[in-house]
Order: C-alpha cells, then structure tokens, then sequence
C-alpha cells in the first residue's frame, strides 16, 4: 500500500466533500473502541467507498482500507480506490494481506457485508437477510467474521508458538511477511457495525451527470444511473445520519474447546489448510454475520419519506386523501419510538403539527411529488390512488430512479417493531385515525398544561387550574368546527363565552392554551411566539380532525396568531379577528423597548440585581390575566406583529376583522391596516363602539359574540 498515495488522495476527497452539499452526522463514535477494527457497513452508493475511509481515519488516526468489487479496478476509478487503499475482492492475497495489517495494527478495514451494492435496499424475503441483485439473490457474507477470527486465532497462536515452538512461530511470521514478533499488536480485533442512511433520495439531471455523459460516449445505463443519483446527493444536498453499533469482541467466539486445540496445536498448520475445527469456525463465523446484519440494519435513521413510503406500501386500500395519509404519519411521528428503539432523524425529534397544518418544511410535498413525478402514485379529484409500481417488482439497476419510493420502504423492512407498528397505524379506519389524532394531542396539551402550571406556580397569584385548562365543546354536527386563540397574558377562560355561544349555534370549539399562560408571568416570560403559535397550530389539527371545516379565530394577541396561521394554512374555511395587534397603545408596552434595552445592558454588566423584568399590569379581567407583564414577553408580541405583517396578503380564505372603537391596548388604526393588507376579496371590518379591549366580555359582548356567529354560520352554509 502507497500511504503517501493514500494520504494524498485522502486530501482530495476531502476536497470533493468541502465542496459537495452533503451534511454528514456521525452518530456514537464513542462505540469504536481502541483496537483492531473491521467496520462493516451498508452499501447503497459509491460515496460509501470514497469517502467513508476518510471519516473513518479523523476517528482512528488510523489508515483505513477496504474490500472493492473488482469490477471496479478501472480506468480513473481504479487509480482512485487503490491510492486510498482499496483491494480488490478477487486479490489472491486479499485475506492474507488484510490478516497481516490486523495483526499489526497498520489499519484497519472497511468490508461491505452485502457484498455489492444493494441499490434496491431488499434485502429481508420471509424473515431473513437475503440479498437482491441484477442476477439474483444471495445470503449476506460472512467473510468480515472469517477474517477478524483467523486474524484472533492466529493472534493467540503466534502467542504460544513462540514459547511452545519457536521454529513453527518462524515460518508463520515468514508468510505473514513480519520481520520481527514485536510489532504484532497487543490489541485485539473486533467488528464494529455501521450504519448510514441518506435522506432524501432524489435521482435526477446534475452537473456530474451530465459532465459524464458528455466526455464518455455510451456511458451504460447503470453508470448514467449512479451518476444522477450519487450526483444529486452530493450537489443537491443530503443528510448522511452514520451510525457506529456497538463492537464485536470476535475472541469470544474462539471459545469453544476444539478451536482452543487447534490454536494451540504445535504442528504445522498453513494459512489455507482446513482446521479440524473449520466446522465451528463456520457457524460463528455465520452467527457473527447474523449479528453484525441485525446490528447494522437497526440502525437505520428513520425519516419522514419512510414513514410515508410505508404506510402508503402497507395501506390495504389504494385510495386515500392527503389529509388521510398526513395524520397517519404523524400518529407514527407521534408515537413513542424510543421505546422500539428506533433512531430517528433530527426532523422526526422536533414536533410534527406542520403536517397536519401548512406542510411548512415541505415534508409531504417533496414526497409526494416524488411519488407523482414516478407514477407511484396518481391524484384525482384530491385523492390519491397508489398504482402497482408500489409492489417490489423493478430493474434492479434503475431502482433508484423508476421506483424509489419502494426503495426508500424497503429501507426499513428489518425494523420489525417499526413494521408491525406502522401495519397496525395503515390498516386503522379513517375515523378511528381522526379521533386518536384529536385524542393524542388533546392529552398532550393537558399534560402539558399540568406539567406547566405545577412547575411555575406561584402562591397568590397563579389563578385556579380551570382557568388556564384548554377545553373542547362539542357540536351538533361535525360540518363545522372554530379554533378559538386566548389573547396575552390571558387564559381559555377568556374566550370561553364566546365558545359556549358557537356551540350553542351547533358548532364544534376548540380553545388550545397559548404556552407561557394559564400558569405565571415567570412561565410567561420564557416563551416564543413561535411556541404560541404551535400551541395554536395543535389546536387547529385537533378541530381539523373532528369536523370537516374549520374556522380560525383569536382574540387580540391570539387574533394575530389567528391572522398568521390563516396565511399558511390552505384548507380552512375562513378566519376572524378580533382586537388583532398591529400598533399598540398601552402605556406599558410603549415602554418596553428600552426597558429590554436597560435590561440588556445589565446583562452585560453584570447588574442582574438592576434589571427590571416585568412592568405591573392592570387587567380587565383580574380573575384571569397576569398582573405583572414580562418585558420579554412584550418583545415577543412584537415579533409576532412585524412576522404577521408580510403575510397578510397571502389570507385568501374568507375574513372578518372585528375592534373596538375606543381600545385601550390596540390602536384602531392598527387593525384598519391589518384589514387592508389581507388580501382576500371576501373580507370584512366591523367597528364596534365598546370603551374596552376585551369586547369579547362584558356588556355588549353579546353583540359580537352575534356577529362571529353569523360569519361561521354563513361558512358552514358555503358547502
């Protein structure tokens, strides 16, 4: 082996992934221990190959090599792999050499247990490993197990001869071309396995591609295939999650009596003779391969394309809704997949209402338009019908590109919890996943609530647990339900007449607890308007679930948290606002700035005891608000206005803005201007003449409560 080569070459792959958009997560390094290693790994691309011993070597600061198919020792390629340090598979010294380096401990090696590369990713058929190729099927190797053993027993054999045989040790030192016993390395072998997954995977036309096709005339049709799907990746951008398990210890297997004997026996024993003890040495070597293959495969970082892919493949039924397919992926999101000891990409750890609300990170639309853009699936009149592409049936070479949602399920067939999991979640009736949606989240909210208020309760003057409780009213029918947003500082309590009035014109209500309220200004004062809005965004999916359309509504600070979910999500039926903020009179609030700013300073001047953190506040309702406003929560209902207010012209759903003509709190002109900005033709302002900020209580609340319920009414009566 060349190691200036190897070292050289090792610079300019890590010149290539300097420049590549993959993002590489190396996940457990701590499990690779200080020894002499084999890591076996799935293979699905040549990335594996290139550019694994270079991540490997920042671990171990030991030169990596690897096991290639032979195939590929041509041309440029070929030059590549044997400067870093690849063997070909049909090397006639290959185990002989690989022995060697373990025993010295020069490097270590990479051995791809499949074999090839399994671009299908099928590799379970009736509950075992069995890999899928072009020219058929085959059992995984055990060669990884074979060489760690042979390398272990002749470890502790060189031990013994020395003493026991010195001239027998010789010749075995001669054929292992070592010069002197000294440098045999006291540590041992083991097997560590590894897993990497990639997400997502998107063949199609890149530069590489098409570089290729361009220099090379009559490229075949496999090579134009890697080249789109390895090329994308590594232009377009994908997140390799790469997984260590933990090792192997290999000299465990060499227990047995007759394999002892066999190590310590003084005859001649060569490195190709067939031991007495060769009939043992099989079945651990086969039980080391089980082992590291289950090892491996448990590993795989579940996505969100899995979770779709599955439950599309596994649904009995080949029609299905968007909504449908949404909420049976986020109940499997949703689930406690800790417990099956599943790994999960950092997408799957954050929460998961944006699929069931906007589809904000695009999760279902990538998908999806991979499975239209293939003719996985069809889409008709909003339905989606799964086509026979979705069976397992494809060129094995063009998987990638012609069938890739097959391949992307297929990933994670050995994940047998996840499998009977996610059957049960694809075989649930339709209703039965919209009422355990609503009933998980609506759980969820109230354990939270509880969770919160006995953390930051506060004698005297945190409110009693039904204020801040959130709470549905159910309807007379499931046409119409109304998300119903508490403003700050406030409670569900807030709104609660104004729900019992929807609910008594026969609609479903939903009043979700803002985070940070019902509880203390300390809880309060710890908060995002990010976290009120997902807050928000659970209670539309929960309405969202139990009735077929939804309307979205809030009061003051939850009338703009209302404004910007309207903007993005596209299925609702209309939004309604009342004392939405866009300018801000309370005196309090105005000073708020530079009471942040003084608070800063502080800060860094290390006079915590000066910062002023909360401003008193003189509420309408002092059975349910805060009587103390935090600073920072001010500044958050801030970022919510300048957010809210670039989105109001994409509100294309039908809306009414509701204020008071003399608010104390919200400027009128503040929610004319809101008005103006929203930019669907079917909109509305209403000019109360209340003296008050909380029109939604009091006298002549009734008058509104009236007025929204006419605006609903008129909804539901639409379809």
């Amino acid at each position: 082996m060349n190691r200036f080569a190897y070292r050289t070459t090792g610079l300019a792959l890590k010149a290539l992934e300097s420049l590549s958009r993959a993002t590489v997560r190396l996940h457990d390094v701590k499990n690779v221990p200080d020894k002499n290693i084999i890591f076996v790994i799935n293979h699905f691309t040549r990335i594996e190959t290139l550019l694994m011993p270079t991540h490997l070597f920042k671990i171990t600061q030991v030169p990596i090599w690897s096991l290639a198919a032979a195939e590929l020792f041509k041309g440029a390629l070929g030059n590549v792999l044997d400067n870093l340090g690849a063997v070909s598979t049909s090397n006639p010294d290959r185990d002989l050499l690989i022995v060697r380096s373990l025993l010295l401990g020069d490097a270590m090696w990479i051995i791809f247990p499949e074999g090839r590369m399994v671009k299908s990713k099928k590799i379970i058929e009736k509950g075992r490993y069995m890999i899928s190729y072009a020219g058929g099927k085959h059992p995984p190797h055990t060669g990884a197990a074979t060489l760690a053993m042979r390398t272990e027993f002749y470890r502790e054999r060189l031990t013994i001869l020395r003493e026991k045989n010195p001239e027998e040790a010789g010749r075995l030192l001669k054929r292992f071309k070592i010069d002197d016993p000294a440098k045999i390395s006291s540590k041992s072998t083991c097997i560590v396995p590894v897993n990497i997954t990639y997400y997502p995977i998107r063949a199609k036309e890149n530069a590489l591609s098409n570089l290729a096709t361009k220099m090379v005339e009559d490229l075949p049709e496999r090579v134009v295939e890697e080249f789109m799907t390895e090329g994308s990746m590594l232009i377009s951008g994908v997140d390799m999650d790469i997984r260590f398990g933990h090792p192997i210890e290999v000299r465990d297997y060499l227990q047995p009596a007759a394999i002892g004997r066999d190590i310590r026996t003084e005859r001649k024993i060569d490195f190709d003779d067939m031991l007495p003890s060769r009939r043992l040495m099989r079945k651990a070597a086969l039980d080391i391969m089980r082992r590291y293959m289950t090892d491996i495969y448990s590993m795989t970082t579940l996505n969100h394309d899995h979770l779709f892919a599955s439950i599309m493949k596994k649904r009995p039924f080949s029609r299905m809704t968007a909504a449908d397919l949404k909420r049976r992926v986020f109940l499997a999101a949703s689930s406690d997949l800790n417990a099956m000891r599943i790994y999960c990409h950092e997408n799957l750890q954050q929460e998961q209402y944006h699929l069931l609300t906007d589809d904000r990170y695009g999760r279902y639309k990538d998908f999806i338009s991979l499975a239209l853009e293939k003719g996985c699936v069809t889409q008709k009149n909003g339905v989606l019908v799964k086509s026979s592409k979705m069976g397992d049936v494809f060129d094995f070479h063009m998987a990638r590109i012609d069938n890739p949602v097959s391949v992307i399920a297929n990933e994670v067939e050995p994940l047998d919890k996840f499998q009977k999991h996610i059957r049960r979640i694809a075989w649930l009736p339709g209703g039965v996943v919209r009422r355990r949606t609503a009933n998980m989240l609506m759980k969820k909210a109230e354990d939270e609530y509880k969770r919160d208020y006995a953390e930051f309760f506060i004698e005297g003057e945190t409110k009693g647990l039904d204020v801040g409780r959130p709470y549905l009213f159910k309807g007379k029918g499931r046409a119409m339900g109304v998300v119903l947003a508490h403003g700050y500082m406030a409670a569900p309590l807030e709104v609660r007449a104004l729900a019992t009035y929807l609910q008594r014109q026969g609609f479903w209500v939903y009043a979700p607890r803002l985070k940070g309220h019902g509880t203390s200004p300390e809880d309060l004062a710890g908060r995002s308007y990010l976290e009120w809005l997902t807050s928000l965004e659970a209670g539309y999916a929960i309405i969202s679930s139990l009735c077929r359309r939804v309307v979205i509504g809030g009061f003051s600070t939850g009338a703009g948290l209302a404004l910007h979910l309207a903007a993005r999500v596209q299925d609702a039926a209309g939004v309604f606002a009342v004392s939405a903020p866009m300018r801000l009179n309370d005196l309090g609030a105005r000073f708020a700035p530079a009471l942040d700013a003084w608070n800063r300073l502080m800060d860094k001047l290390s006079r915590s005891a000066a910062k002023k953190e909360f401003v008193e506040n003189h509420p309408e309702n002092p059975h349910i608000n805060y009587f103390r406003n935090p600073i920072a929560g001010v500044r958050e209902l801030e970022r919510l206005m300048d957010a809210l207010d670039p989105l109001l012209p994409d509100i294309n759903i039908p809306t009414l803005v509701i204020q008071s003509d003399s608010d104390p709190v919200v400027n009128p002109k503040g929610s004319r201007q809101i008005f103006k900005k929203v930019g669907a033709r079917d909109k509305e302002y209403i000019l109360f003449n209340i003296d008050r900020h909380g029109i939604l209580l009091g006298e002549g609340s009734e008058r509104v409560h009236k007025r929204i319920g006419t605006f609903v009414e008129r909804l539901g009566r639409a379809r």
